[in-house]
């Protein structure tokens, strides 16, 4: 009877190892899963220094009523990826600014002054806001930052 005993928990030894191995192979799978979820990410995160391009005003008029933020491919921005990101701000009018807000940032050009100017923010998740201090209840934006 000993020996039956011994025989059965062998029996079951090896298939607990079969079992094992055949999660193994499920792992391989797993791995490739990972894989697709690093690629995601990687896609998702900007590269440090991603630009985005805030405009005050049009080409033909630098003090026309406008007020744009966009990718440095020129897509309006709605959603962002959470990081570091360079704001490069083009402000050629004295009555308008750029100002941007949201959770650890708050940075602005000035009225008065003119040119380009940049800025290096950290976006984290949540709601953001830009607008022309000046003229806020017609010239702003929203974006959300999420992932």
């Amino acid at each position: 009877m000993p020996i039956i005993r011994l025989a059965f928990g062998a029996t079951l030894a090896a298939a607990a190892l079969v079992l094992a191995g055949c999660g193994g192979g499920g792992g391989e799978a797993g791995g490739t899963e990972t894989t697709a979820t690093e690629t995601m990410t990687t896609e998702t995160t900007p590269a440090v220094g991603a630009k985005l391009v805030g405009r005050i005003g049009s080409p033909d008029s630098p003090d026309a009523f406008v007020i744009t933020l966009t990718t440095e491919d020129g897509a309006a921005v709605t959603t962002l990826a959470p990081g570091t990101y360079t704001l490069e701000v083009d402000d050629p009018s004295t009555i308008h600014n750029f100002h941007l807000t949201g959770p650890g940032v708050d940075v602005a050009t000035d009225v008065g002054g003119t040119g380009t100017e940049s800025f290096t923010v950290t976006l984290e998740a949540g709601s953001y806001h830009f607008q022309c201090d000046p003229h806020a209840s017609t010239m702003e934006g929203d974006f959300q930052v999420s992932g």
